[in-house]
């Protein structure tokens, strides 16, 4: 068995505590940035389809972790490369990116504190979620524990398709999540592996983490695994298989070329990361597919630095955000006052007090129009109150709805976000 990680007494960092994990990482007085060694530069392969399309600036990312990265090629989990993981993305913190973390490895996490091996063959169902039960608690305990070797709280997350599928659920996952950020915590995602049944499970955290980047509206994605990226052949099997450093259509060529798990730890492959890809570019978000042992990986990724295969969005946030919230029948409405309808037509929130009247039967996380005083509709979006809340705090103050209802979901109907001016 791997050897028990030494125990933490404070959430402050400590040289002691690092430098038992990795001696390089001893001094003191500096950021963590500053710790983390040179950005690399030859980390690549010989043979590359150049990158041609500048960065744009990361404002939020979302890293996923596979089992491959987390284990280091290994059955049990590799507290040296999670500890490098977290590294980088204190640094991505400290320059300001915010950062939510998929992490895998629920089970290998599960055999380690059970000591078992990994045996051929596939587990029934309620063996692999009785080591997940097991394992979930334990790998969220050494996330913890590591970054708070940095003083960086975490936040666990556990989710199932039928939180990102049902609209009121989702709206719900969403705003736990941006608190999360909001608040500076660090949230660290899994699926809820131990309860879920095959009709709710999301099935691989490539798609997992891909949802979840379009829940949070983040920049990119970046899959951390045990490949390089994508390459126009099996690099294990053909020398002359050459890495695609940049991907602006996926169709058929490109879903040939998906490959599986070298490992076969994780249940993600190639073909996963390509279903996800297509999740995360019609949303308007980068995803980049790249090796986690790589030496300073994730800031190479916000960097703009070449590194690993780059998807690129097929349409802005903005365009398609838009498309859907468009393309949704909407399920009632909001007649708003004259300087509602000025307030968002200048990007502003649709707020209660600017509500004369509520129109139709719906519930919170639906799709309701806003209507000006002669009947037109000027916008539509996700609404935060079902129809019979929204009637008893229309016409109100925003700090008057807790006091009205007995909770405060938002102190808006429809959020600037989720609001399109027509």
């Amino acid at each position: 068995m791997t050897p028990p990680t030494p125990s933490v007494s404070t959430s402050a960092a400590t040289a002691a505590q690092r430098a038992s994990l990795n001696p390089g990482l001893a001094r003191t007085g500096q950021s963590t940035c500053a710790l983390l060694p040179p950005l690399a530069a030859d980390f690549a392969h010989d043979s590359i389809i150049p990158r041609v399309t500048a960065t744009p600036a990361i404002e939020t990312l979302v890293v996923k972790v596979g089992t491959s990265t987390l284990t280091a090629g290994t059955s049990h989990l590799n507290r040296r490369r999670m500890l490098e993981i977290a590294q980088q993305i204190v640094c991505a913190r400290e320059q300001g990116v915010r950062v939510a973390l998929v992490s895998s490895g629920a089970m290998a996490a599960g055999r380690e504190r059970l000591g078992l091996e990994k045996r051929n063959g596939r587990l029934p169902l309620p063996e692999k979620q009785m080591l997940a039960a097991v394992g979930q608690t334990h790998l969220m305990a050494l996330w913890e524990q590591i970054f708070g070797m940095f003083d960086v709280r975490v936040a666990q997350v556990l989710l199932t398709r039928a939180d990102l599928s049902d609209r009121r659920r989702y709206l719900n996952a969403r705003d736990t999540l941006r608190a999360i950020l909001d608040h500076d915590i660090l949230p660290i995602i899994n699926e809820n592996d131990a309860v879920t049944t095959e009709e709710i499970r999301v099935g691989d955290n490539d798609n997992l983490s891909a949802l979840v980047t379009n829940v949070l509206d983040a920049d990119l994605l970046l899959i951390l695994s045990d490949i390089d990226g994508l390459f126009t052949a099996d690099p294990r099997k053909d020398k002359r298989a050459t890495l695609i450093g940049e991907v602006r259509e996926i169709d058929d060529r490109i879903r040939a070329l998906a490959g599986g798990s070298k490992t076969g730890l994780g249940v993600g492959g190639m073909s996963t990361k390509i279903q996800a890809a297509e999740l995360v570019t019609r949303a308007g978000a980068s995803m980049i597919v790249a090796q986690g042992a790589r030496p300073n990986v994730i800031l190479d990724a916000i960097g703009g630095r070449p590194v690993g295969t780059r998807f690129l969005p097929v349409v802005t946030q903005i365009e398609s955000r838009k498309r859907w919230i468009l393309s949704e029948r909407t399920s009632g409405a909001f007649v708003a006052d004259d300087g509602a309808v000025r307030a968002l037509k200048s990007g502003k929130s649709l707020l209660p007090v600017g509500v004369k009247t509520v129109v139709g039967e719906f519930e919170r996380g639906e799709f309701v129009a806003v209507r000006d005083a002669q009947g037109r509709e000027v916008a539509r979006g996700i609404t935060r109150y079902s129809a019979r809340d929204a009637s008893r705090i229309a016409g109100k103050r925003s700090d008057q709805i807790e006091k009205i209802l007995g909770y405060n979901y938002a102190p808006m109907l429809i959020h600037a976000d989720d609001l399109v001016v027509l």
